[in-house]
């Protein structure tokens, strides 16, 4: 595991962010949304401890999207369009932060995926040994 602070910002240094405890899970999720936000097969990402996530600048810069309903709201930044994290629709603190924004090695690999029944045809699943299930697993905190 990584040693707290964790820090991490959007592609043009406007937005910054440090978390203050280790991080509780990671996956990568297939769902559609997260291919069309990141432009990619799978989105990789980790859950935060309620919390211990914090914006240290940039705040100002924040924007989030959502799809409605029960889908998490997708945060970026608005002056360079970085996909942050997304968040609970039910609770602000249950946050995952994609894992390409850590300015270093978070302490976490994904232990599984999810979504499948929405997988990229044109990218075949690799056969890493990860859990796999059809649809989303919920983070404690989540529901």
């Amino acid at each position: 595991m990584a040693e707290p602070p964790l820090t991490g910002g959007c592609n043009c240094g406007g937005v910054r962010y440090e978390i203050s405890a280790p991080l509780v899970s990671a996956s990568y999720c297939h769902c559609k949304r997260c291919q069309r936000c990141t432009g990619t097969a799978a989105s990789p990402e980790a859950g935060v401890v309620p919390g211990s996530f914090r914006i240290v600048s940039g705040e100002e810069l924040l924007r989030a999207w959502s799809a409605g309903g029960e889908s998490f709201a997708e945060v970026f930044c608005s002056s360079c369009g970085s996909l942050l994290w997304s968040r609970s629709p039910h609770d602000a603190e249950v946050i995952s932060v994609r894992l390409g924004t850590f300015d270093g090695d978070p302490g976490i690999r994904p232990g599984h995926r999810q979504w499948l029944e929405s997988a990229a045809p044109w990218e075949p699943l690799p056969d890493e040994g990860l859990e796999r299930f059809q649809r989303g697993v919920i983070r404690e905190g989540d529901d």
